[in-house]
């Protein structure tokens, strides 16, 4: 179409095959917008086109996506908050006749497998490198692997013994993330083979949305496969995009059965403060009675073969 369509907190520019949605940096915009700043959606990744009254004298064009088209909104599974929906344009209500024409015409581009479920993603997601602080570690992805550094003030003592970890993508099923806005929110990484990793879908919950661990499963708060979040830690506009990030790199990537273990940190030589820390705090787990003898001698020649 070849048009500009200017909202509230967004501007939509038609192309012929796509249309590029370049969110503004105002204050009143969601971070998420702020951080995701522009992206490009193939007409073929939409199901259908809506137009309704919004708050305050306002309507809303919706494009809805079709389900597996975007690894943003596979990752949240149904739990970002209306107002934090990249599809959703707000604008003035004196534009409502301007916006159900580009309503109209965007409806003709839609083709007839709109009504049916994506078998790839065709949204492009977030481009790595990446990192964001949860609320016991540092998070990051290179493109093939991700890591989490435990902060020694929030990781648990089962995430300690454990120690640092990688994990190639290569070695991974999906992701699990439950929004930190909700109550324990959390990213998970779910390796290749465990029960709901297949690469076509997060598999957070049997219900949609949910983000809830399954009957049985390690507590986040104890998994070393995971990282969780609290106030000011993993906020939706850092780790969103990172968990989208992570599974489109999962589902492009993975062709062959590999190993499913994680992969612990390791190889380059560490600071030698940081293993003294890691030595301290060790010994307080011990002296805590929370590490056995053995699991306290095996762990500290470990962290001693690091230097």
């Amino acid at each position: 179409m070849g048009d500009v369509l200017a909202g509230i907190h967004a501007t939509w520019e038609f192309d012929t095959d796509s249309v590029l949605i370049r969110f503004g940096g105002g204050i009143r915009t969601p971070r998420l917008f702020q951080s995701l700043r522009e992206r490009r959606i193939p007409y073929a990744a939409l199901s259908s086109v809506t137009l309704t009254p919004g708050k305050r004298g306002t309507v809303v064009l919706h494009a809805v996506p079709r389900p597996g088209a975007d690894p943003l909104l596979e990752a949240a599974a149904g739990q970002l908050k209306e107002g934090s929906d990249p599809y959703r344009l707000v604008l003035p209500a004196e534009r409502e006749t301007l916006a159900e024409y580009y309503a109209d015409e965007l409806r003709a581009l839609l083709g007839p497998e709109a009504s049916l479920p994506a078998e790839r993603f065709l949204v492009t997601a977030p481009e790595a490198p990446m990192h964001f602080k949860a609320y016991d570690g540092r998070a990051g992805f290179d493109g093939s692997l991700v890591s989490f550094r435990w902060f020694w003030t929030g990781a648990s003592s089962a995430k300690w013994k454990a120690g640092d970890q990688t994990f190639p993508v290569a070695d991974l099923g999906g992701i699990e993330w439950r929004s930190p806005e909700a109550f324990e929110g959390y990213l998970r990484l779910v390796p290749r083979g465990a029960a709901g990793s297949e690469a076509d879908g997060p598999g957070p919950d049997p219900a949609p949305g949910g983000g809830q661990p399954s009957v049985g499963r390690v507590q986040p708060d104890q998994d070393p496969a995971a990282v969780v979040f609290g106030l000011g830690y993993g906020p939706v506009h850092e780790s969103l995009p990172f968990a989208a990030a992570v599974l489109e790199s999962v589902r492009r990537t993975q062709s062959v059965p590999v190993a499913t273990a994680p992969v612990p940190v390791g190889g380059a030589r560490r600071d030698p403060a940081d293993i003294a820390e890691r030595i301290r705090h060790l010994g307080d787990l011990h002296q805590a009675g929370l590490v056995t003898d053995a699991e306290y001698s095996a762990k500290k020649t470990e962290l001693l073969a690091e230097l």
